[in-house]
């Protein structure tokens, strides 16, 4: 990620001293449009301008705050899911519940069965990342959404290279717009060069996509093959990959943050800052605000009431001006390439944030089509030196479930899978999912199709959750410690 430090100096204003592991200053930024056989330099727009940021391992970054947070007395519990919301008689959350752990396929107890057991708080603080699945029950449990527009999402697959010492130009940031997506299709690419010889290469596709056929993964795997992109990596080898969703409906998405005994933080509010690709920095602000709410809310009389000095110190807050700042920007682009970067130069330019209106967002699983209305996308066959398949590259990234736990990817109704999804839409699933989970095999008892749905493969990137044209796929919580375990990202 490229991060930007104004959170961490306000947290921890030594943070050099801690050690903290920014070892890769932003150097030079360069901005793209790419067409299928050449790309233009483009001016960089101010909000990708990077001088003072840092090219991190996010992974390695988390780890070094987490060693922060015990430093402090803080307890950490690797390997467990929390699966459930608990609430008391007046629906006011009281804690969370793990699951339980030595279950068989069939839901049943093996011989390794232990119960999950109950947490109790007096004030919950949720930080799932984007589409956190206790986050989603509890927005439709409150309807926290009834003054908000829908959220709309992004799908960023990611991989790693190692590339040669002479094709590394440590601190290089690169962004593109333009191929291969259409021009009605939102989209765009980054490579960063950071580390000892380390790339970081990625494509985010919104999820507000028309097309069934589409799909995130064989849309990255073009993005390298361009001639401005491919000659960062000739000559290097890909040692990690992974995907993931992220928010992208900015300040007009944004739920009512508080319950009863709850709040919500980070990317499972949805902070993320869309035109800087930044959302870790407002994570950390926004936790940082919830803290110090609840330091003289957990002083009250009831501490289990809704904390709403969280929602006005965030109001108060650089996290609000920013986010209303840049509000027009992502939706701009609902109309297509031309217009979302007219309506991003006029906002960044002309308006600065201030327009007297507010653009809208969809909600993106509506924005599917029917097959007999779209063009079939043929991706061409992986050569296995710069482009890969699915299979391959969920190896890289060291994705395990335990293969007899009850499948975490559930079909509200498993008879729509053929009779909306395959009949009508061609299967979707199939395309979006960047890990091969969802696979159409023609073994059913009447010779026709099947939905086949590997969950070991799940690299959570909780996509299919958010895409469906019905609504119809649920991402529950694994047993815990199920899941990609990410290196190097």
């Amino acid at each position: 990620a490229v991060f930007e430090p104004r959170a961490l100096n306000e947290l921890f204003p030594d943070w050099q001293q801690r050690g903290a592991p920014l070892k890769t200053p932003a150097g030079r930024d360069a901005f793209y449009f790419l067409t299928k056989t050449f790309g233009i330099r483009l001016p960089t727009p101010p909000s990708m301008h990077n001088h003072g940021n840092y090219i991190i391992s996010l992974g390695e970054f988390g780890k070094w705050l987490g060693v922060q947070a015990e430093n402090l007395g803080v307890e950490i519990f690797a390997g467990f899911g929390a699966s459930e919301l608990l609430y008391d008689a007046n629906d006011t959350v009281i804690g969370v519940a793990t699951n339980d752990v030595g279950l068989n396929k069939k839901g049943e107890a093996s011989d390794r069965f232990t119960p999950g057991v109950e947490i109790h708080a007096r004030h919950v603080v949720l930080a799932e990342g984007c589409h956190g699945s206790l986050s989603k029950k509890l927005i439709a449990k409150f309807n926290l959404r009834k003054n908000a527009d829908p959220q709309t999402y992004g799908l960023g697959v990611k991989e790693i290279w190692e590339i040669p010492s002479e094709n590394h130009k440590k601190g290089l940031i690169l962004h593109s717009i333009g191929w291969p997506m259409n021009a009605q299709t939102y989209g765009g690419g980054w490579l960063y060069h950071y580390g000892d010889n380390l790339v970081s290469i990625g494509f985010v596709v919104g999820l507000d996509y028309t097309n069934p056929s589409l799909s995130p993964f064989e849309e990255m795997q073009r993005f390298k093959t361009h001639p401005s992109i491919q000659k960062h990596l000739l000559g290097g080898r890909r040692i990690s990959y992974g995907a993931r969703a992220l928010s992208e409906g900015g300040l007009q998405s944004l739920p009512h943050l508080t319950v009863k005994g709850a709040l919500m933080i980070g990317d499972t509010a949805g902070f993320l800052n869309v035109p800087k690709i930044k959302g870790n920095h407002t994570a950390m602000k926004s936790g940082m605000l919830a803290a110090e709410a609840l330091v003289d809310h957990l002083k009250s009389s009831d501490p289990h009431a809704e904390c709403t000095a969280y929602t006005q110190k965030f109001k108060d807050s650089w996290v609000y001006t920013e986010l209303h700042t840049v509000r027009n920007i992502r939706p701009g682009f609902h109309k297509g390439l031309l217009f979302g970067l007219i309506n991003a130069a006029l906002e960044t330019y002309i308006f600065r944030g201030k327009a007297p209106w507010t653009l809208k967002n969809h909600a993106d699983y509506a924005a599917t089509k029917p097959k007999k209305d779209q063009q079939p996308i043929v991706y061409p066959k992986p050569d296995g030196k710069l482009t890969f398949d699915r299979l391959s590259s969920v190896f890289l990234s060291n994705t395990n479930h335990d293969e007899h736990q009850p499948g975490h990817l559930v079909l509200r109704d498993p008879s729509k899978a053929i009779a909306v999804n395959y009949d009508i839409y061609n299967s979707p699933e199939t395309k979006y999912c960047p890990a091969g989970v969802y696979e159409i095999v023609h073994d059913a008892p009447d010779g026709g199709p099947r939905l086949q749905i590997n969950a070991q493969n799940c690299v959570h990137c909780k996509t299919c959750d958010i895409k469906d044209p019905t609504q119809n796929i649920d991402w529950v919580t694994p047993e815990g410690g199920g899941g990609p375990r990410y290196t190097g990202m």
